[in-house]
């Protein structure tokens, strides 16, 4: 499935098999999750894709000597910049995006960086473990950036809050869901996640929060999770692209609040991540769609009706 032109559909094409260069991998695809970003990506909000672009960055697939390896968003740094050498590649100026900057997996056959796949754990099906890909890896390091806070606000009840959602009841914390007005299927999906509290985007929850996770791509959520931090707590932004964050009295930060962002992932939350994933264990809830089908998944996602996350199945 390609995209020839932003703020259009994608296409149903038949390419070549692409060769890999040296250091890459070639895989059969096998299963790609559909991604918040994708959509940011199809819908002109991520304005600089490589055209025509085949998306999609939570691949699973297998190598042609049989090995079953995962492809995420991060799929090339230059490894000698600052941020490289000082673990943050994830910064990297001259970084390269599976799905933005190369083609990605919205395909029956896909080439990676060997460097940059992960082993996808055993136990884990193909269909469900593309969601940890990208939804489980962000939301992974989002929670970490939430420092040990005790009680955590999640803004947004998609595919990464189902999974740090688990991570969270994990480690002991308390958590308080905050969906769209009115939203009663995904008010029932995070009571179900263990969600001891769940209202609406605009309300207060009943205790103050050490933290909160952003996932909506709603800058007019920020002052809103803000108000509902105890002093010293911590808003975390989990998205790549959300909208403008609306002006907000001073008071609302006052008290040594923070507000900070998350920007893509490095191999290191991959590979910590995809070892603790075992052992909570995440489970992954999705839909699953044809390749062909890929249009109406990301329709489905724009809307906000997916339970889980979206899968395109091959």
């Amino acid at each position: 499935m390609v995209l020839t032109r932003q703020r259009e559909p994608l296409e149903l094409r038949d390419l070549p098999v692409p060769e890999p260069a040296p250091g890459q991998v070639r895989l059969r695809v096998v299963a790609c999750g559909v991604c918040r970003t994708d959509l940011h990506v199809v819908d002109g909000e991520l304005t600089r894709p490589k055209l025509p672009l085949v998306p999609g960055h939570q691949i699973v697939g297998e190598t042609d000597d049989g090995r079953r390896l995962g492809v995420p968003w991060l799929g090339w740094t230059c490894g000698r910049c600052r941020y490289c050498t000082s673990g943050r590649e994830n910064l990297c100026d001259e970084a390269r995006f599976t799905g933005y900057d190369l083609d990605g997996g919205y395909a029956e056959y896909t080439v990676a960086d060997e460097r940059f796949c992960f082993p996808i754990p055993e136990g884990y099906p193909d269909l469900q473990a593309a969601p940890l890909l990208c939804a489980g890896l962000i939301g992974y390091r989002s929670l970490r950036f939430a420092g040990d806070a005790e009680r955590l606000g999640l803004y947004g009840f998609g595919a990464s809050a189902h999974i740090v959602a688990q991570l969270a009841r994990h480690e002991g914390r308390h958590l308080y869901g905050f969906v769209r007005p009115g939203d009663e299927a995904a008010r029932t999906f995070a009571l179900e996640l263990g969600c001891e509290w769940v209202g609406a985007s605009d309300e207060r929850p009943p205790e103050e929060l050490d933290a909160a996770i952003v996932f909506a791509p709603a800058g007019e959520l920020v002052p809103a999770a803000l108000a509902a931090l105890a002093k010293g707590g911590r808003v975390v932004c989990a998205g790549i692209h959300m909208t403008d964050i609306p002006s907000f009295p001073y008071e609302l930060l006052w008290g040594e609040r923070q507000i900070r962002s998350v920007a893509n992932l490095t191999r290191c939350d991959g590979e910590e991540f995809l070892a603790l994933a075992p052992q909570v264990p995440v489970r992954t809830e999705v839909e699953t769609y044809a390749l062909e089908n890929a249009n109406d998944a990301l329709a489905r996602l724009r809307r906000g009706d997916v339970r889980g996350a979206a899968v395109l199945r091959l």
